[in-house]
């Protein structure tokens, strides 16, 4: 017996019909709403003639965020994971506190405190050699009455050097270095934490120099001690507050920029204070500049660029540490890499690591990615930029942003376009464009972050030697520049070998006397960098 078709349920039909024509009213309400939007984004021609003209850095980065909101906020192309879509007045116009009351600092937004707290945390876990010598000195307290202001790159893992400074006795009140490095959320973890901290990723360069006089000139607060990295501090120091160097104990510096800097002081017989070059030192030099650069800058460009490298052709200008780090990371991935070198002995490394050294000018028309890594000025010039094939990257690796000739390309017949948080299409009249990456600033802390294992044998480094500069005896250091003792170099190579399960070979006492050293180091001579 068939059973008769179901019937449907009373009302039922006219509800389903009922429903049909919300959703069809609904759907072209969106529609509707979806078609006006873009008259809104066409405004991005007309936005972006107006960008074109520069009038201000300030002004500059308010357009980018009016521009691509979207591109400003993208947490994948920026060393900071906070949201930079924070409102658009200036941290120094704003009036914060901590939970403690304090507003003895300025950052982008003290509430993101605990976020930052869990980024330091994070990269604590990668820094135990640092952590074992804040262990292990903390009782003694080394730095007690030392009073440290700084200026460097303000990440989590330089907050948890300046915490472990702060735990061996010393006050700080800190600055960053470079104007798009900051993280956010870091910088407020400090400030929640008591630490003077005054910088926000994306600072002016008037917000720059502000934030460094903020640090220096406090009623009632003098520095003893200084640590740098680049220069910048100690620079605005001589010529700003030239007497405060009347109580500095020493400087700490770990760039190339900056110890070229006090060389320059020092043989002008202006060096009125010890200071210690940290950037030659084997344990910075050999690590940091090196393991760093090569695995960062993949980083950087990947996150800014989506390149692939397989198959391109870049050239690196410069064949140090950082350059021969970079080389090896491009050659790793299938790009065929060319070196511009100034120095015989560089470019004979060069050579026989299988690169082909030549001038910039014989290669310039052909490569994809132009990276600078030397630490000088105008390496990659005007005519550089204007000879370049279309859409090839432009980046720079080194600590300053003098490498790149960037301030020749502020002119009116150039069209900058902003696509993403630090990328730039500088657009020629006849359509060509370059994509520049950070504005030429140092590319894997403005655009990405570095290995926390390898920061953490730098801060050791640094850690060590304003330890050494703040309790040497009267007389031991003198108004010059002063490498770290190899005694310190091999320690802090010695805290880290634990994080491999490394075991050392002992000497024999036979084995000591034959070659004339101490069976416990120094192993290499101080001349051996």
């Amino acid at each position: 017996m068939s059973m008769p078709d179901a019937m449907p349920l009373p009302g039922v039909g006219e509800e389903r019909k009922q429903a049909k024509e919300i959703e069809d009213a609904e759907k072209y309400s969106f529609m509707a709403t979806v078609t006006k939007a873009p008259k809104k984004q066409i405004q991005f021609a007309d936005d972006m003639q107006e960008f074109t003209k520069f009038p201000t850095k300030t002004g500059r980065r308010s357009l980018s965020r009016s521009i691509s909101q979207s591109s400003t906020d993208s947490y994948s192309s920026a060393a900071s994971y906070t949201d930079s879509s924070d409102d658009e007045v200036s941290p120094r116009d704003k009036q914060q506190t901590n939970s403690k009351g304090s507003s003895n600092f300025c950052v982008k937004n003290i509430k993101q405190a605990e976020f930052g707290r869990r980024e330091i945390e994070i990269a604590e876990q990668d820094m135990s050699a640092l952590i074992s010598l804040r262990k292990r000195a903390q009782g003694e307290k080394p730095l007690a009455g030392a009073k440290i202001v700084g200026c460097t790159h303000i990440t989590a893992q330089t907050a948890v050097l300046i915490e472990t400074l702060c735990a061996l006795g010393a006050q700080c009140r800190w600055s960053a270095c470079n104007i798009y490095s900051t993280q956010n959320e870091v910088a407020a973890a400090l400030a929640e934490a008591g630490v003077a901290v005054f910088a926000w990723k994306g600072e002016s360069e008037d917000d720059f120099w502000w934030c460094i006089d903020r640090c220096v000139n406090m009623d009632g607060w003098q520095a003893n001690m200084i640590l740098d990295d680049g220069g910048d501090l100690t620079h605005w120091v001589y010529k700003k507050y030239p007497n405060v160097f009347k109580k500095i104990r020493g400087i700490v510096e770990e760039s190339v920029t900056g110890v070229h800097r006090l060389y320059q002081l020092s043989k002008a017989g202006k060096l009125c204070v010890p200071a210690m070059n940290v950037n030659d030192s084997v344990t910075k030099q050999k690590f940091d500049n090196l393991y760093c650069c090569r695995e960062s800058i993949l980083d950087g460009l990947k996150r800014t660029t989506d390149v692939m490298f397989g198959g391109k052709q870049v050239v690196v200008c410069g064949y140090g540490e950082v350059g021969k780090g970079c080389c090896a990371a491009l050659k790793a991935l299938g790009a065929i890499v060319y070196i511009t070198e100034i120095d015989p002995i560089c470019a004979l490394q060069a050579c026989m690591d299988g690169f082909r050294v030549v001038k910039l000018s014989e290669v310039i028309r052909q490569v994809d990615v132009v990276i600078t890594c030397t630490g000088n000025k105008n390496v990659v010039t005007r005519e550089h930029l204007d000879r370049m094939k279309n859409s090839c990257i432009v980046c720079n690796m080194g600590h300053s942003n003098t490498e790149i000739d960037v301030t020749s390309l502020r002119t009116p017949e150039l069209t900058w376009e902003r696509v993403r948080s630090q990328v730039d299409h500088v657009i020629w009249p006849d359509g060509k464009r370059v994509v520049l990456l950070a504005e030429g600033r140092l590319l894997n802390l403005s655009c990405s972050t570095v290995p926390t294992f390898v920061l953490s044998i730098t801060a050791t480094t640094q850690a060590l030697a304003l330890i050494e500069l703040y309790n040497a005896p009267e007389g031991r250091y003198k108004q010059d520049v002063y490498l770290l003792p190899k005694k310190m170099d091999e320690y802090v190579a010695s805290l880290h070998l634990p994080s491999f399960d490394a075991h050392l070979t002992e000497l024999t006492d036979d084995q000591a006397k034959y070659l004339g050293l101490n069976k416990n180091g120094p192993f290499k001579p101080n001349y051996y960098r």
